[in-house]
């Protein structure tokens, strides 16, 4: 006996096979949209600007081992004996014994300890860099590895209680809305806080090893005690949560040469101490991403922050950089709209070789003028004070930037008895200079002048509703010379830290800071700008 089909078997039958084909046009579409993300991470688009912050082909997280931060420079020798570099400073005012510099930034590696095993690393030595400029602007990436390194938190330190050892007054170059309406910051003192750093170098992976001060043998340790008391209120101690749940979900740029870098470690290292973040670094730029908050702390790197080329000019041969002063550098120019803070520093890359355009003509340069009988019209000094305006009425006349802009005025360097590379020196020192021992120096004050000048001819361009403040740190920066890596740049076991027989100091760096010190006051000086911009001009009174 046969038993008939139910009524309807035949689609009953049909389908399984049409949810078949409909799971599996869904695993095809989801294997498309994998493979064009991942082909899209690596290569954002520019018009994406938003995505390129915050997109991820995969958790990256901090390596065990050295990150290589290379150069585009091809000036500088790194040797500090290259006299041909970063001298002979031309000076309006025939200023003598004027400080050169060394912006060796992308020539410094940066040490990365595992906790596990921090203390057995080898030494480290500095990087030979590429002579071309355009292959190592493409190299600066950061090699990551799976596992993240897990850091402890910075011991605290007790230390013998000691005296105020400096105050004084600095000028205030703000106008009237800046952030220092309700209390100056700049004016106060230095006293000694025997609590000491909120950080170690042994807490915090991403120091170069140039700035790794105690890494690198320094004897001392007072240096980094010293913290900065404004004479009317309170300048708080750096609250790393504080700083992220004021900047939940926006973007912070530290834009500029090797001294931004430092500072950008120094922000790294303070918030390190309550997170660690994800490094989204990539070719372009550095990117550090804060979890909890969805901050993200950046550092483009811009030497001059102008527009700068090799190619051949007038009479200006190829390979000379040339510096259109009246234009911004487009590297950093395209991603300010979806930047929410902005620190933005520069000024040591014009004591280095280089020809100055404005209005399509040649008009100066430093360390390069081949026919002496034609008079220069703009000299290093001058291009620097045009350089800051026009980057900074770029920025505020973007129809697209609406952030908030901080200029760091020049850091001071303190190379004594000569430059860089003549014999200057800050070996020796120890804690910060006394009240009215402060020796004036020609050539910053002359740098901080031309820059505070073109910060106020900025100003009164302005045009959209971003936010200009200017954060004076130079002069009261005079008075740290103990805060410099000095000899102890190295981790060289046989490296010469003393002066030699006949008095010759040895090779040191005395422009930038050793980390912890006295740089970490500049992100304090960060985070109570920040705090009075999106809080309100309130402050901790004495």
């Amino acid at each position: 006996m046969t038993l008939a089909s139910p009524r309807g078997s035949a689609k009953t039958a049909a389908i399984p096979w049409s949810l078949t084909s409909v799971a599996a046009s869904v695993l095809i579409l989801a294997m498309f949209l994998i493979l064009a993300s991942w082909l899209l991470v690596p290569y954002p688009i520019g018009s994406a600007v938003r995505g390129y912050f915050y997109v991820v082909d995969r958790k990256i997280v901090l390596p065990a081992y050295t990150i290589i931060d290379q150069s585009d420079d091809k000036n500088v020798d790194y040797s500090y004996n290259n006299s041909l570099s970063g001298s002979n400073l031309e000076l309006p005012t025939k200023i003598s014994n004027c400080s050169s510099v060394v912006d060796d930034d992308e020539n410094a590696r940066v040490s990365v300890r595992s906790s596990v095993d921090k203390d057995s690393l080898p030494s480290e030595s500095n990087v030979e860099l590429s002579s071309s400029g355009k292959d190592s602007a493409e190299s600066k990436n950061s090699e990551m590895l799976e596992k993240p390194v897990e850091l402890p938190k910075p011991p605290s330190r007790a230390t013998e209680n000691k005296a105020d050892n400096s105050s004084f007054a600095s000028t205030n170059a703000s106008d009237s809305h800046s952030v220092d309406s309700g209390c100056d910051l700049y004016n106060g003192k230095w006293f000694y806080d025997p609590q000491g750093p909120s950080y170690t170098n042994n807490s915090c992976p991403v120091i170069t090893q140039m700035q790794n001060c105690q890494g690198n043998g320094r004897p001392d340790k007072e240096y980094e005690n010293w913290r900065w008391k404004p004479s009317e209120c309170d300048l708080p101690r750096f609250d790393a949560k504080k700083f992220l749940e004021l900047m939940r979900g926006k973007t912070l740029a530290f834009i500029g040469d090797s001294v931004a870098r430092n500072q950008m470690e120094s922000m790294l290292c303070l918030l390190w101490q309550v997170e660690v973040p994800e490094n989204r670094g990539n070719r372009r730029m550095q990117r550090w991403y804060f979890k909890s908050t969805s901050v993200m702390i950046v550092r483009i790197w811009s030497s001059w922050l102008v527009q700068e080329t090799t190619e051949i000019f007038d009479f200006a041969p190829e390979g000379v950089t040339k510096l259109h002063l009246d234009a911004p550098d487009d590297k950093f120019m395209e991603f300010i709209p979806k930047i929410d803070v902005i620190v933005i520093s520069s000024g040591h890359w014009f004591a280095k070789q280089s020809v100055y355009i404005l209005n399509n003509e040649i008009v100066g340069g430093q360390l390069w003028w081949p026919d002496q009988s034609r008079p220069m019209k703009v000299n290093n000094v001058e291009a620097f004070g045009i350089s800051v305006e026009t980057v900074l009425s770029s920025m505020l006349t973007h129809p697209n930037y609406t952030g908030l802009t901080i200029v760091r005025t020049y850091s001071p360097d303190h190379y004594e008895g000569g430059a860089w590379n003549t014999g200057g020196s800050c070996t020796g020192k120890e804690k910060p200079l006394a009240p009215g021992k402060l020796v004036d120096n020609g050539f910053t004050n002359i740098m901080h002048e031309k820059q505070v000048s073109g910060f106020e001819r900025a100003v009164k361009k302005a045009s959209n509703k971003s936010k200009l403040r200017l954060m004076d740190i130079t002069r009261i920066f005079g008075y740290r010379h103990d805060g410099h890596p000095g000899p102890y740049r190295s981790p060289d076991p046989n490296k010469i830290t003393k002066r030699g027989p006949d008095g010759k100091p040895p090779p040191q760096d005395c422009l930038h800071w050793c980390m912890p010190g006295p740089i970490d006051t500049w992100n304090e000086l960060v985070l109570e700008t920040i705090r009075r911009e999106f809080e309100g001009h309130q402050y901790s009174t004495s």
